[in-house]
């Protein structure tokens, strides 16, 4: 059974999304109240509906079993329970009326007994099954006369009916349907059946979703760094086939990423030059305030391109291997770095105890919110805070915030909120997409958002390990 581009990095969350979800439904969706009683993962609904079917399925054959082996006995039963009761009724006929009593108990069965003396009173049989059953017997008794016939009020499926003996003695015959007897190994024998039934479906499907976990999880791996690992191409046609184009496309979103990186940091590394030799001209040159003009404007240019290389590097993630550190003592020194600078940022919290993480990637990360919450607020605060195993990191200004609808666009490399586009003020539109590169190449989260007192909150969350598995 089979189960139901923009920037080339996005790719592989798209995917992890897409092979997650496998109803297809956007986070949040709501749909009719039975999809919210399905399981959340493929494998568990495709054993659902598999078992479930295999269970109404034999349920339907056990019904369908027991409806024709009823019809077939009650059929033996009508046509020999009528005789047996006339047999019954003819011995009782030709025995002296003082031993007739003596042999009632020899006579009674399982489905038939009868009763010296009496009459019937009660409703006349109501279903056809029944009016079926009286008149049976009803036409085998002749000649015997049969005086009353009337529904038991003890049993739906019995009925007692008055019959007259040859010399006018009433007889009460008592006779009741048998249904159709199942042996308790039976219902047994059906719950070991759907076992081994459920277990093969079980087993059939973990065979056809287990590669699309693996697929899931390697495009979970697939970070800003692209060096996702390789699935192995083995397995039935369909999954290696899927292997492969898996591969295929991993390595093609590399190259095109490596290709794209590799330009961006040529032409920032080449512009130094220039750069530099532009520089120098300009100091030989008698106009001040031109030379001043000239130099603010390179001083631009060199700030960019420092920011693309930087940019084009962190694009292939952070090669910088985690290490043990006093994370209170890192941001105790960058407070004091730009206390020494005149800038007020103020820290708030510890966490008092060693941390595993990338400390240059982590003090980048950092430094760069801080610069830009300088630019725009008066007043930087770093909030620290610790829950189990997940650090906080907050900076905190006073400024002006960001728009709702560009709280995601100003992670994106050169887009800047100043409308302006004065680099004095509005910067290279690069610090906070470096930043967003770097906390993802630290499998962390990066996320901005306004305060309501006003001015703007950049978070970051990152996972810690205990000191004792540091690498």
């Amino acid at each position: 059974m089979t189960p139901p581009t923009s920037h080339p990095a996005s790719l592989a969350p798209e995917i992890a999304l897409r092979s997650a979800d496998p109803a297809g439904a956007a986070p949040g969706a709501t749909g009719g109240g039975w999809r919210r009683l399905l399981p959340r993962s493929l494998f568990a609904r495709v054993t659902l509906i598999i078992v479930i079917g295999l269970a109404i399925a034999q349920a339907l054959t056990f019904a369908a079993i027991r409806y024709e082996r009823g019809i077939a006995m009650r059929e033996l039963m009508m046509a020999g329970i009528e005789r047996d009761i006339a047999s019954s009724i003819a011995i009782l006929d030709r025995l002296p009326a003082a031993e007739r009593a003596g042999w009632l108990d020899r006579l009674e069965r399982r489905n038939y007994r009868f009763m010296l003396g009496g009459s019937v009173t009660g409703a006349p049989p109501a279903s056809p099954s029944s009016q079926a059953f009286a008149a049976a017997i009803a036409g085998a008794l002749r000649p015997f006369e049969v005086a009353q016939v009337a529904q038991a009020d003890d049993a739906p499926d019995s009925l007692r009916m008055q019959v007259r003996l040859s010399d006018g003695s009433p007889v009460i015959v008592a006779a009741r349907r048998v249904g159709m007897p199942v042996s308790d190994w039976v219902m047994w024998v059906l719950g070991l059946q759907l076992a081994v039934l459920a277990c093969c479906a079980w087993f059939a499907v973990r065979l056809v979703t287990r590669p699309l976990a693996r697929l899931a999880s390697a495009a979970d791996e697939l970070g800003p760094d692209l060096k996702g690992r390789t699935l192995a191409e083995e397995g039935p046609t369909e999954v290696a086939h899927a292997a492969r184009a898996f591969n295929a496309m991993q390595g093609r979103i590399a190259g095109y990423m490596a290709e794209r990186v590799e330009i961006l940091a040529a032409i920032s590394h080449d512009l130094q030059t220039p750069i530099t030799r532009m520089r120098l001209r300009t100091d030989l040159m008698d106009n001040e305030r031109d030379r001043l003009k000239f130099r603010h404007d390179l001083d631009e240019m060199n700030a960019l391109v420092r920011e693309g290389v930087t940019y084009a590097r962190t694009l292939h993630g952070t090669q910088e291997p985690p290490c043990r550190i006093d994370a209170d003592a890192l941001f105790e020194s960058m407070v004091a770095d730009y206390g020494d600078a005149g800038q007020p940022v103020h820290l708030e919290g510890r966490i008092d105890e060693p941390m595993v993480t990338r400390p240059n990637a982590l003090r980048r990360i950092l430094a760069n919110l801080v610069d830009n919450a300088l630019k725009f607020g008066s007043e930087v605060r770093i909030r620290v805070r610790r829950d189990e195993d997940r650090l906080t990191v907050s900076v905190l200004d006073d400024g002006p915030g960001i728009p709702p609808d560009q709280l995601e666009a100003v992670l994106k490399p050169f887009y800047r909120v100043e409308g302006s586009r004065n680099r004095s003020t509005g910067g290279t539109g690069l610090g906070l997409a470096i930043a967003h590169q770097l906390a993802s190449a630290m499998a962390a989260e990066l996320s901005l958002r306004n305060r309501s007192e006003g001015g703007l909150e950049a978070r970051l969350t990152l996972s810690t390990r205990p000191a004792t598995t540091a690498d």
